[in-house]
């Protein structure tokens, strides 16, 4: 089956996308991750955010080890057909692998990144390492 409308996207050299996910209630940035063509394919046909792992190389079910799912509500593309926005329901509150809410949780002040987001969840208790 073809996907036309994956031939309209801008993708990278090597295939890829930017996806930003977002809270589809409060409109929260969550996380920032990246896409192939399988893995928007197989978000817009599941309805849960499937991503690609630039470090394993390999499709990435979000919430695949720490329960942590994206249910998508709305997929959009912006104006450039570069960039990928995902609006999603995150199952359990916790989109960041750190335990926060979400993975911008450093803010600059002055000359420093200052971790302003708190822990919700330790790691060691979403993954079961440490």
């Amino acid at each position: 089956m073809t996907h036309a409308w994956l031939d309209e996207i801008k993708w990278t050299d090597d295939g890829l996308v930017p996806a930003v996910a977002r809270d589809a209630d409060s409109g929260e940035m969550l996380m920032l991750a990246w896409m192939n063509r399988e893995s928007l394919a197989l978000t817009a046909r599941e309805g849960r955010a499937v991503y690609w792992s630039r470090s394993r190389q390999k499709l990435w079910r979000k919430g695949e080890e720490s329960g942590h799912v994206q249910q998508v509500r709305e997929i959009r593309l912006d104006c450039d057909k570069d960039v990928i926005v995902l609006s999603v329901e995150q199952i359990g509150g916790i989109a960041c692998h750190t335990g926060r809410r979400h993975c911008f949780f450093r803010r600059l002040e002055g000359e420093h990144w200052v971790e302003v987001e708190p822990v919700e969840k330790s790691p060691e208790e979403i993954y079961g390492k440490g």
